[in-house]
């Protein structure tokens, strides 16, 4: 392996559909073709999404990219036809045709998507909220205004407000960040 060479992530489109086979195939032929050393992991990238399916509340896997894939390899001729070479695959993202090779991913972007993946929150909301309790909106159509807490969804960091808009209750949905605990 070339010294100045590093491994980075890359992203692959692929033909959607066949994200699953594009990273089981890309994965065999690094084994067969001694190419361990310079690709290293292949991601399909899913989220758990609850869905109703025949009646019944269960949990898939839904891919967040549909039609990408995300390779981690040290970019080399031979790598990058090993890889550009894999059915089903098009091309990487970020190469400008003519066989030029692709700009990597930034670790910042890469370092996201993996928690996501791990299934780990990419930030930690402290909130001291409770249903019933009054806050006032710092921001948004409804800045200033003081709403009642209805309900508070953890997992997707939103708050919903009853508001009293002319006389009658309105619902409000805002994040987290968008209220503030009233002063005493």
């Amino acid at each position: 392996m070339v010294e100045s060479a590093k491994k980075q992530w890359y992203v692959l489109h692929t033909y959607s559909g066949f994200e699953d086979k594009v990273r089981s195939d890309l994965l065999s032929r690094a084994q067969s073709l001694g190419m361990q050393d310079y690709i290293f992991r292949v991601v399909v990238p899913q989220e758990p999404k609850i869905e109703d399916v025949r009646g019944k509340k269960e949990e898939v896997n839904e891919k967040v990219f549909p039609g990408y894939v995300l390779v981690e390899m040290v970019m080399t001729d031979e790598s990058w036809f090993v890889v550009r070479n894999t059915p089903n695959v098009t091309g990487f993202v970020g190469s400008h045709g003519g066989g030029s090779k692709p700009s990597p991913l930034y670790e910042e972007e890469v370092r996201a998507i993996l928690q996501m993946q791990e299934g780990e929150a990419t930030e930690k909301v402290d909130y001291d909220y409770e249903v019933g309790e009054s806050v006032m909106i710092t921001e948004g159509a409804f800045n200033g205004m003081v709403g009642k807490i209805a309900e508070i969804q953890d997992d997707k960091k939103k708050i919903f407000l009853t508001i009293d808009m002319f006389g009658h209750a309105t619902t409000a949905e805002l994040d987290f960040d968008q209220v503030k605990k009233m002063e005493d």
